[in-house]
Parts: C-alpha cells; sequence; structure tokens
C-alpha cells in the first residue's frame, strides 16, 4: 500500500547507459563516472538497468555488480529507479528484493513477455506486478512500449493501479502516446501518481501537454530538457515550447539515426567515458552516422560534450 506520505517522483529520470571496455567488459570507473555527469546534468533521478542500458546484453552477475555499484556510488544524491523486467514472476521480485535492499526508490518492470509467443492474459499480468510489489514494497514503474509486443489497455492499467497502489508510475512510449496518457490520467484518477512519457523525449511537448509529469530521455541532453519541463509546469509553454524546438534536431536524430548508441558516442566525445562500445550483436554506430550526431550535439551543447 502507497504512504499518503510517500514522495512523489516527477520530472526528468533519464536513462544511464552500461559503458564497456573496448574488450567487452564492464568498465565501472566509466560507470561511475557517467552517473556523476548525470547528476550534474540536473536531473530529478536516474534509472538503471532499462533497454537503452542494453539490459538484455547483461549476465545476472553483471546486473548485481551494477545495481550495487550505482546504488553505492549515487549514495542517495538522486533517486535510483531500478529495471527489473522478467518472464518469470519469481526472478521479477528477486531482482526487485535485490534493487530494495540496496536502496532503490522506485522499480521499473514491462509486463511479462518471451520472444515473439510467450505472453500472459490481464489476470496474469495484474499477479505478476501484485507479487513484484508486495516483493519490494516500493513504487513500481509501468513501462508501456513497443518492445515487448504486450497491449496494456488503459481499462487495464487504470485497474491494475487501483488494484496494486504500488503501481502508481506509468511510462507511455508507444504511438500516441498523449493520447493514451490523456485517457489513462482520466480513467484512473489519483491512482495515477506519475505518467511519464518515454522514447528519448521525441513526443515531449505534447505529452505534457496532455498531462505528463515527467519525462524518461536518456542521458544525452537531460540538462537541456529542463528549461523545456520547468517552463511548462510553470504555465510558460510558449518558452517551453521554444527550449524543445532547440533541442529537437538533436532528439530526432538520437531517436531515428542512432538509438541507445547516441548518448554513448557523446558521451565518449565528451570525455565523460573511454569507450562507446555496444556489446554484440547490436551494430556499432557507423562512422558517417557518428559524424552528424555529434555536430547536432555540438549545435545543442549538451553538458555531456563538456
Amino acid at each position: 500500500m502507497r504512504s499518503s506520505d510517500s514522495p512523489v517522483y516527477s520530472g526528468l529520470f533519464p536513462v544511464a547507459p552500461t559503458p564497456f571496455t573496448e574488450d567487452g567488459d564492464l568498465d565501472l570507473e566509466g560507470q561511475k563516472r557517467l552517473l556523476d555527469c548525470m547528476i550534474d546534468q540536473g536531473v530529478d533521478g536516474i534509472c538503471i538497468l532499462a533497454n537503452y542500458s542494453e539490459q538484455f546484453l547483461l549476465s545476472d552477475e553483471e546486473r548485481d555488480t551494477l545495481v550495487d555499484l550505482c546504488l553505492s556510488h549515487v549514495a542517495g544524491r538522486k533517486p535510483v529507479m531500478v529495471t527489473c523486467s522478467h518472464f518469470s514472476t519469481r526472478i521479477a521480485e528477486e531482482r526487485a528484493r535485490y534493487a530494495t535492499e540496496r536502496g532503490a526508490r522506485l522499480l521499473m518492470l514491462m509486463p511479462p513477455y518471451h520472444g515473439a509467443g510467450l505472453r500472459t492474459d490481464e489476470e496474469g499480468m495484474l499477479q505478476h506486478f501484485s507479487r513484484v510489489a508486495e516483493a519490494a514494497k516500493i513504487p513500481i514503474m509501468v513501462q508501456d512500449a513497443p518492445l515487448s509486443g504486450v497491449t496494456l489497455t488503459v481499462p487495464f492499467l487504470a485497474r491494475l493501479a487501483r488494484a496494486v497502489p504500488l503501481v502508481s508510475y506509468f511510462k507511455v512510449e508507444v504511438p500516441f502516446a498523449a493520447a493514451k496518457l490523456r485517457s489513462l490520467i482520466e480513467a484512473g484518477g489519483a491512482a495515477i501518481v506519475g505518467p511519464f512519457d518515454g522514447e528519448e523525449a521525441i513526443t515531449m511537448m505534447a505529452d505534457l501537454d496532455a498531462g505528463a509529469t515527467g519525462t524518461m530521455p536518456s542521458a544525452l541532453l537531460p540538462d537541456l530538457l529542463r528549461d523545456v519541463i520547468d517552463n511548462h509546469k510553470a504555465g510558460r509553454r510558449a518558452d517551453a515550447a521554444a527550449a524543445y524546438a532547440h533541442v529537437l534536431p538533436l532528439i530526432n536524430f538520437e531517436n531515428r539515426q542512432c538509438g541507445l548508441r547516441a548518448a554513448k558516442s557523446v558521451m565518449a566525445e565528451g570525455k565523460v567515458t573511454k569507450c562507446e562500445a555496444v556489446r554484440h550483436p547490436l551494430e556499432q554506430i557507423h562512422p558517417e552516422t557518428r559524424a552528424r550526431l555529434i555536430e547536432l550535439a555540438r549545435e545543442a551543447n549538451p553538458l555531456a560534450l563538456h
């Protein structure tokens, strides 16, 4: 049960990349520098082990190592959200417990899925989220993303939020996200504590207009999104729109051309980390794509370049 005096999380909760060495090992010192950079970016929180963290390319041992390192290094400077998604409810519970014991403030979960064919029905999903909430006893964000191939309807999400009060945050990054956020807020009422968007903030202005109170971009430019979200919250929509227009070319290039490689490349260019490699079978960023990315980044001038 969510306590009435529990903190309400909002604002900028970007996803931390996972830096690797040239040999493909975890770069733990680089991870610390990266987290420090994100805190300097003025974020409201940090999400680790998400899809943009290449969580699907990490071993269970590496996951535990990163949870331990990230939470101990951030040391309460910002709330940390840990992604605990797994098709197995039991494993998701274990991941959630582990993260909570080490100081996670929120969890993020995708609905259970495996490959193209293994899904569960709405009752199974409700039980899945309920059991993880019981294991962790901290707020949970549902990640509603096309990657899972699971359709999460607004009536089901509202029902889930009412049935499991700790499931009170929602990251909506499906097509027509603003319309879904608006409908979810209307259907769920007070049970929808944190309506967020994602997908590199590519639809951020429309989503804020629809009632989103937070966004989960990559770690590429959250400092440049600060003016967008703060101005919008203060009712200065024209100023928010101008700030958003300034960074939209870079966001669009990240979203459509680079994916999770963008933040890693910019942070390597800015000497935050030493290496921008992604793990196989992901392909490395093409040199021409990287050159255009850095050109756009220099025009926008995010902190990660410095």
